[in-house]
């Protein structure tokens, strides 16, 4: 059974009870929330993902919950909660959708270290993923946004995730978080993709998801392999440019990207020095959307045929 299949009071009864149970890839949420106003975002931005049966075990228990006191009502906030502990400070009330992202964004951060966390943005064709890792501002949710809605698969827009056992790309397929510029730009881009209400005020700006296409939320279990780095920089006026990055240079890109990779230790070596060796490496600068997507398809024409898992 999937989100959609749910009306909206009984959506709203599951966040209000026990609780909504949702996949995404490997991790599985329970959330929570006392908050009506959120109620539709949630269906429309999890409209495809799994639901899941009571006895399934949830990585994460997730409450998003009203303010306390007289901020229930002054100034409205809301909290975040994960298993017992409050990681962040409230959040202004009409927030509270954002921070649900950017909360479990932390919770897989802070609680996943049986795998390699990049703060990048990864989607694949083909079985073959693009990794896009890159600080803000560089454009990389923008065109990630802009490649899944031409064709792309979305595994995450913020966080690749990377299996120390086989180097195999794992997929969550949740909401692709815009700021500022980049709503208008990818809804001129894609207007058939659906966003949540714009967000203003934000320590990030303003802020809208994008809910990830169906086909990509379907397809989320089936493997994927790395097959590009790319370090992506929007610059206004640039030529579209894609040049190769020596190795030693991507080895420590990804390495500055990889948000355990202290925590890793050797392991974290051998798990980045593993992706250097499967990938081709690139920076890439841009500032015309089109011409990125005629670029990025020419790289995944390059490998139409190969196979990447070991063994294969």
């Amino acid at each position: 059974m999937r989100v959609d299949q749910l009306t909206l009071p009984q959506l709203r009864e599951a966040l209000e009870g026990d609780g909504l149970r949702i996949a995404t890839g490997p991790f599985h949420c329970c959330l929570r929330s006392d908050l009506g106003e959120i109620v539709a975002e949630i269906a429309q931005s999890y409209a495809h993902h799994r639901l899941l049966g009571p006895d399934e075990f949830m990585d994460f228990h997730v409450d998003v919950t009203a303010g306390r006191g007289l901020r229930r009502w002054i100034r409205p906030q809301a909290l975040f909660t994960v298993d017992g502990v409050e990681p962040f400070t409230p959040l202004p009330r009409d927030q509270a959708v954002a921070m649900i992202e950017w909360g479990l964004n932390w919770c897989i951060t802070a609680y996943s270290n049986h795998v390699l966390i990049l703060h990048a943005a990864a989607v694949a064709r083909n079985g073959h993923t693009l990794i896009l890792p890159a600080p803000p501002g560089s454009g990389k949710s923008t065109l990630c946004a802009a490649l899944v809605n031409r064709g792309w698969r979305l595994l995450s827009d913020e966080l690749a995730i990377i299996r120390l056992d086989t180097g195999a790309m794992l997929g969550m397929a949740r909401p692709v978080n815009l700021k500022n510029a980049s709503i208008d730009v990818i809804q001129r881009f894609a207007p058939q993709a659906r966003f949540t209400a714009p967000v203003y005020d934000t320590t990030k700006g303003t802020v809208a998801l994008m809910a990830a296409p169906q086909a990509s939320v379907e397809a989320v279990d089936e493997p994927a392999w790395p097959a590009w780095m790319v370090l992506p920089r929007y610059r206004a006026g640039a030529a579209t440019r894609l040049t190769p990055m020596p190795r030693g240079e991507a080895f420590m890109k990804i390495a500055d990207n990889a948000m355990n990779y202290h925590i890793l230790a050797a392991e974290g070596f051998r798990a980045v020095g593993e992706l250097v060796d499967r990938c081709q490496h690139f920076s890439f600068e841009y500032s015309d959307l089109e011409e990125a997507m005629q670029v990025f398809d020419q790289l995944a024409a390059s490998t139409a045929g190969r196979t990447d898992a070991p063994g294969a």
